[in-house]
């Protein structure tokens, strides 16, 4: 777990605010749901033999004695909270959510056991056009973010649950015959959560299932018109994909649709969103049977794919547009002057230093501030009714532009 520091923070709110808006045009609306539930709502909807519930919930017993955990991903509460508030039934949903998730894990690079993940969570459309849709949505969203060279997507269909448990039986028959050949993760696997087998990174695991039997051999008729319909889908909208038959869902929620754009720009950890259908939860936490479809991305690894690909605007990175200077006596119409520029200039970020000192000394930090333009309120130039103007990032000669000026040479400057 780790802070979030001043200089980290403007490239997060840049991401944050990015996505909400893109989501509020999808007609998404935002959710909040606390941070701790029920024990027992994880162990139901991610399953007890996942890594997640075996081995890296935070959970303890309250002071009542009730076991809650901090939750380690945000489908299940988002769930809970829509059911229990009466959201689900015969209506439509589009959700959407951010914040904190807690997994007891290794730490590595863009994964802490404190991370942030924004997800979007559809009620009550089974078809493959809001699974069309939602990856739309994401493809459009990593071209806002010029990250659309950087990210691949991957999808695969999981079937219906019976056809999973066809699969699941000849898979752990076929992986029991060969269990010599298995790595020790995998073997912990064959008896409680075989199909995560089929994304070990051991390399002889995976020889090993080349061997193995196809998922394709046992999907029902249903769910491959599905997963048929959703590819014409993604043809037609130009969104480029692979097919991935070995890619599966750490979460025993999912069925059908599954999907994750990954990167290979951040080294073995490359999934920066993922997620799928899960039309049996809402009636697995007691809810009336209700189609669904989510994905969430973790903001720590977009994060850091924006820094790597540097497609971060200038804007966001500078943290401060303006420096103001105050080489006058005269305070009270230095603010008053200050402040009337902040009225006519509302989205640019300004700042008046405080706290005295030569012009020399603020000029410099002026300059380390990153601010591109310093404005010098003088008394030669307030005498004549005028400010300093002095560009700190481009080769201008320092000018003298009237008070009543200011506010458009500002505007035009930084647009």
């Amino acid at each position: 777990m780790n802070d979030l520091l001043p200089g980290e923070s403007p490239l997060w709110q840049y991401l944050e605010q990015t996505v909400a808006a893109l989501l509020a045009g999808y007609g998404y609306r935002e959710i909040r749901f606390p941070i701790l539930e029920q024990t027992e709502l994880f162990k139901r909807s991610i399953g007890e033999v996942t890594d997640i519930v075996e081995k890296e919930m935070y959970t303890f017993d309250d002071r009542n004695g009730d076991s809650l955990t901090l939750r380690p991903e945000g489908t299940a509460g988002c769930v809970r909270a829509a059911e229990q508030n009466g959201l689900l039934f015969n209506q439509i949903q589009r959700l959407w959510y951010a914040g904190p998730m807690f997994r007891h894990e290794r730490p590595q690079k863009g994964r802490l056991r404190q991370f942030h993940q924004i997800g979007a969570e559809v009620f009550g459309l089974p078809g493959p056009d809001i699974d069309a849709e939602m990856l739309a949505m994401t493809w459009q969203l990593w071209k806002i973010l010029g990250l659309q060279e950087q990210v691949t997507l991957q999808i695969n269909s999981l079937g219906s649950a019976e056809a999973r448990a066809a699969y699941r039986s000849a898979l752990v028959d076929y992986l029991n015959d060969h269990i010599e050949a298995l790595d020790e993760d995998s073997r912990r696997r064959l008896t409680s959560n075989p199909l995560r087998i089929l994304d070990s990174k051991s390399e002889s695991t995976q020889a090993l299932l080349d061997r193995a039997p196809v998922f394709d051999d046992f999907i029902d008729a249903e769910s491959r018109e599905h997963f048929a319909q959703l590819r014409d889908q993604l043809e037609a909208a130009d969104i480029p994909y692979q097919v991935n038959s070995r890619l599966v869902r750490g979460l025993d929620y999912y069925g059908k649709t599954v999907f994750e754009w990954i990167t290979s720009a951040l080294g073995a950890q490359g999934t920066v969103c993922a997620g799928g259908r899960y039309d049996g939860l809402v009636e697995q936490l007691g809810g009336k049977p209700t189609p669904a479809i989510g994905f969430a991305m973790g903001t720590e690894r977009l994060a850091l794919l924006l820094d790597a690909a540097g497609t971060v605007p200038d804007s966001i990175a500078r943290q401060l547009d303006v420096y103001v200077v105050v080489a006058v006596d005269d305070q009270p119409r230095a603010l008053a002057l200050v402040e009337g520029i902040r009225r006519e200039c509302p989205n640019v970020r300004l700042q008046m230093h405080c706290g005295g000192g030569g012009i020399k000394s603020q000029m410099k930090k002026a300059d380390k501030s990153g601010a591109c333009i310093a404005l010098i309120l003088g008394e030669d130039e307030l005498a004549q009714g005028a400010i300093g103007v002095k560009y700190l990032r481009e080769e201008q000669p320092q000018q003298v532009v009237p008070i009543e000026q200011i506010a458009e040479k500002l505007t035009t400057h930084l647009e």
